[in-house]
């Protein structure tokens, strides 16, 4: 596996965090195994990848029963089709993921939007599977336009996806500094949660989000016109964090005219 696993034991529920290489800046797949079966959060962005969050799945022995993906950036929908169930997403997060189109890797594969197209609208709410609650909740602003919060209130578990980096550099593409700022000062508001489970990076604890708030704050302070030199400053601020060409990614779009 090139990938590796977090797994964390809730008792009625066991977490099993696929994090991706870091050639794919760490992004973390989320398979929630309840008694029954496996909900699965958020795609890759390789397929190869993809395919290795499924085996170690099929691996558990219970069936994926869906898969659902919490916003429209390709590093978390690309491998979709991989998982051969139904993709639920928000109607919002559906329309912006039909209109990038389709995806082109890297290395040059084009993968048809047909592949990854949600077909079933998540609506906001609570849903009891197996007998455990799951939280479903649209946000606004921040890593992306629109973004889906889980919350497993009985397991104290927050899956806050790209709301969410640990230890990896933020991707600040969607130039919403102050709307990122108030989602995290409002999920530390949150209590009842000692398990948050990130979009990028292995699981960790609400400490993180004092992380992510002096991150942001370095971030507004460092950007400036330039986009080499703020990746140059925020890389040498935070030299423990992994995924620097994520900084590149975002400067595609924070600095367009650059070049």
């Amino acid at each position: 596996m090139n990938g590796s696993v977090t797994v964390l034991d809730k008792g009625t529920v066991r977490i099993h965090s696929y994090m991706s290489p870091a050639d794919t800046f760490h992004t973390t797949t989320q398979l929630i195994e309840t008694p029954a079966r496996i909900i699965a959060i958020d795609a890759q962005l390789l397929p190869a990848y993809a395919d290795e969050a499924v085996a170690y799945a099929k691996g558990l022995g219970k069936p994926i029963d869906r898969l659902i993906v919490t916003h429209a950036h390709p590093d978390h929908y690309n491998g979709a089709a991989r998982f051969g169930v139904p993709v639920h997403a928000l109607a919002r997060v559906s329309e912006q993921i039909i209109a990038r189109g389709d995806s082109r890797l890297p290395t040059g594969q084009v993968i048809p939007l047909t592949d990854f197209t949600p077909d079933v609208v998540l609506v906001p709410g609570t849903e009891v599977i197996d007998g455990v609650t799951f939280v479903f909740e649209a946000v606004s602003g921040g890593e992306a336009a629109d973004e889906l919060l889980i919350k497993l209130p009985e397991q104290g578990v927050l899956i806050a996806q790209d709301l969410v980096y640990h230890d990896v550099h933020l991707y600040l593409g969607n130039n919403d500094i102050t709307g990122w700022q108030q989602l995290v000062d409002a999920l530390s508001s949150e209590s009842g949660y000692d398990t948050i489970l990130a979009g990028h990076g292995t699981p960790t604890g609400p400490e993180v989000y004092e992380d992510i708030r002096r991150y942001l704050a370095d971030a507004r302070e460092l950007l400036g016109d330039d986009g080499d030199a703020y990746k140059k400053a925020i890389v040498d601020k935070y030299p423990g964090h992994v995924g620097p060409f994520i900084i590149d990614i975002a400067n595609r779009s924070l600095f367009p005219t650059a070049g």
